[in-house]
């Protein structure tokens, strides 16, 4: 079993690298938000360990920007927020459980293992629009049957116009819902919108002059 473990803390981060490798998970470990975020999306981990005090963005952030894209990998977040609200945030947020800080290895351990029991997430469903296939589950892209070989935030700004189709999506939602709090340009959603049109046809995303793009017929 693969987890991920997001903590700055680096003492806590290394404690709960050596004690989950003890119980033989192989362990990643990231230590701040934006990170953690690109590693629960593309690292093909079996759970997250996320805590909530993060750097560059918070583990709510985090959890709440997975479950919008689909992203559906068991997240236990551990905190040193110990109020009832803090927890019901969390849990709101999509977090599959909550633990205060300062816990018990064994029943952190513990926790870890009920969610890898609980039956997986519903498949997300298979996007499709103007001669475009987006299966989120698989990240295969295809055009007019034909693969496409995207990059990660390649693949996530067409996830989110083809989630949104025939609907406009302005340039602001996208870099809020792709880049979040690493970028604050604007322009990158213009590059990347370019390298989607290079991949996959200039006339499969039109540009709708002060409101955004979104996928053609």
């Amino acid at each position: 079993m693969r987890v991920l473990v997001v903590e700055d803390e680096r003492g806590m981060a290394e404690a709960l690298r050596r004690g989950l490798a003890a119980e033989g998970f192989v362990v990643e470990v990231a230590r701040d938000g934006p990170s953690g975020l690109d590693a629960a999306r593309f690292g093909g981990f079996d759970a997250v360990l996320l805590d909530v005090m993060l750097p560059g963005m918070s583990g709510y952030t985090v959890v709440r920007t997975l479950r919008a894209e689909g992203v559906w990998v068991p997240v236990l977040m551990v905190s040193a927020k110990d109020g009832e609200y803090d927890e019901a945030d969390g849990l709101d947020y999509g977090a599959d459980d909550y633990l205060t800080k300062p816990f018990s290895f064994v029943v952190l351990l513990a926790r870890l293992r009920a969610l890898l029991r609980r039956d997986p997430a519903p498949r997300p469903a298979v996007l499709q629009a103007g001669g475009i296939r987006l299966d989120p589950a698989t990240r295969e892209v295809t055009v007019d049957g034909g693969r496409a070989d995207l990059a990660p935030r390649e693949f996530l700004v067409l996830q989110h116009l083809l989630a949104a189709a025939p609907a406009v999506v302005a340039k602001e939602t996208l870099l809020s819902q792709v880049w979040g709090d690493a970028s604050d340009d604007p322009n990158v959603v213009e590059v990347y919108v370019g390298y989607l049109r290079r991949k996959l046809g200039r006339e499969r995303i039109e540009t709708v002059r002060g409101a955004g793009y979104r996928i053609g017929p």
